[in-house]
């Protein structure tokens, strides 16, 4: 279902008397809407990419734009460093498509179980990819140079749940046991990942 209204700008004052809630957020009042509700700037900045998997994603969501509010799009820039990567993750609340910019990408993604059917492309600047509402992907920097993408997103926050992080790195930890068991590993090495995603 789409929105009611043509604006709905997000606020964290839920105490306002002119709040109004809407799709997880409150709304400012109309009258009180300014341009700025409907500006980011920053994507013209690449993101630090000195971490254990080479890439930065820049964010472009309701908390930035409180206007996305109801609009069900946002948007984030990705930037790998040489081999750096995109780990496996979904989106919960939305269906992405990438476009690269600069270098060359691969890219892919899983359906569900049981088939669990890998679909899998090479992309190169201006290229464009789709990954599936809720469906593991990720994408890898195969070229020789940085790489630079952009994914817009149907939904004004898609969240992300990157699996090796959820997984190993849970806060409590989940039963080292249980993920030897479930990946068919030594509890050992189970621990030491667990160790590296604190």
């Amino acid at each position: 279902m789409g929105p009611l209204q043509d604006i709905c700008v997000a606020i964290d004052d839920h105490k306002s008397e002119t709040a109004v809630f809407v799709n997880g957020k409150f709304c400012k009042d109309l009258k009180y809407a300014e341009a700025k509700d409907f500006f980011f700037s920053g994507l013209q900045n690449p993101g630090n990419t000195d971490n254990r998997v080479g890439s930065n994603v820049t964010t472009v969501n309701v908390d930035q734009i409180p206007s996305l509010n109801t609009l069900s799009i946002s948007l984030a820039r990705i930037d790998y460093a040489l081999y750096g990567q995109n780990s496996s993750h979904t989106h919960p609340r939305g269906t992405e498509i990438l476009v690269v910019v600069d270098g060359s990408l691969l890219v892919g993604f899983v359906t569900s179980n049981t088939e669990n059917r890998l679909f899998t492309k090479v992309l190169n600047k201006g290229d464009v990819f789709v990954f599936p509402i809720g469906l593991i992907h990720f994408q890898f920097n195969v070229g020789h140079s940085n790489a630079l993408a952009f994914a817009a997103l149907s939904s004004q926050n898609a969240g992300v749940i990157t699996i090796a992080d959820t997984v190993f790195g849970s806060d409590p930890s989940i039963n080292p046991d249980f993920l030897a068991k479930a990946f068919q590993l030594d509890k050992n090495i189970v621990e030491d990942l667990q160790k590296k995603f604190e």
